[in-house]
């Protein structure tokens, strides 16, 4: 009687591939290439707390209504102005000062420029980007610490000693004044707010969700880096 022949078991190789490295002429493990699913989230995120925030704003209309507007009788009457309209307008106002910061940005190109760089330069090689393999620039690896020392001394070169930061200022303080002279001169007394309203609505509770956001997104590579 003949013996039949054992089955042949598969093998699995389980060695990583390697192909030529072009900058060192040896062999590298090969790469997956970078998926990004944290970076779409971040954007998901932030796309879905700006439309909340703006849902909140109060109507244009009661912003730019002459006749509720009158010179106040002291500064204290302008300082309690200021205080209701803002706790009022609050959305309203914040999204001044964006579309004040937004077109001094778009009047100076550079600045706008090179702070989308800056962010860029944050968001892919270090937020969203995998601890390994390390960055290579110029045919040189950079360890995790060493780019963020570039990153923070960039971020400081560009914010203090460029006119990004002249341009930045002088926006948020012409958009306060705008924001203060309204908020001075009209008259809250037509106003009525919500009492059970949360103190931290609008536009804050906005800042809050999108600060929360990115480090939720950004958890998952700075716990890879850790």
């Amino acid at each position: 009687m003949a013996s039949s022949a054992p089955p042949v078991l598969p093998i699995s190789n389980t060695q990583p591939i390697t192909v030529p490295s072009a900058v060192s002429g040896g062999t590298a493990q090969s790469q997956p290439p970078i998926a990004t699913p944290a970076f779409r989230s971040f954007i998901n995120n932030i796309s879905e707390t700006v439309r909340n925030g703006l849902s909140q704003r109060r109507p244009w209309y009661e912003l730019v209504d002459r006749s509720a507007f009158s010179k106040p009788e002291s500064l204290s009457d302008a300082t309690l102005r200021i205080r209701k309209n803002y706790s009022y307008f609050r959305v309203n106002y914040l999204s001044l000062l964006a579309v004040v910061l937004a077109v001094s940005l778009l009047t100076n190109p550079l600045s706008l420029i090179l702070l989308l760089g800056l962010l860029a330069a944050w968001l892919f090689m270090y937020l969203f980007r995998p601890s390994d393999p390390p960055l290579v620039l110029f045919g040189r690896a950079f360890s995790e610490r060493e780019t963020l020392g570039v990153l923070i001394v960039s971020t400081v070169v560009v914010i203090f000693l460029t006119s990004v930061g002249s341009v930045l200022i002088s926006a948020l303080m012409v958009g306060m004044a705008i924001v203060c002279a309204h908020g001075a001169f009209r008259v809250p007394e037509d106003l009525f707010l919500d009492e059970q309203e949360p103190a931290a609505t609008g536009f804050l509770s906005f800042l809050g969700g999108a600060a929360s956001n990115v480090a939720a997104s950004a958890a998952p590579a700075v716990a890879a880096r850790i």
